[in-house]
């Protein structure tokens, strides 16, 4: 087997994942926080990039459902900031 960048580039979606797990579990994050929605898109998305290499459909799923789920976290995070800047409010 040989390691390429691909396979680097999985290896660090690997990493982002966990350092915002452990990250969370430490109290260093916020759950609803930008940063931990953020770190776990862009690990997803380097998972999903290194499948190119050697797919496999059910990691494939499980990271596009990753990559979604941040996306309502990012999302949520901006509509809520956004709400809370409105007047009156």
């Amino acid at each position: 087997m040989k390691y390429g960048l691909i396979d680097f580039l999985g290896n660090i979606g690997v990493l982002l994942l966990m350092i915002a797990y452990l990250m969370l579990q430490l109290n260093r994050l916020s759950a609803s926080g930008l940063l931990y929605s953020l770190l776990n898109l862009l690990g997803a998305t380097l998972i999903i990039i290194s499948l190119i290499a050697d797919f496999n459909l059910s990691a494939f799923v499980m990271e596009v459902f990753w990559v979604l789920i941040s996306l309502v976290g990012i999302i949520r995070h901006f509509s809520l900031k956004t709400l809370n800047q409105v007047p009156g409010k």
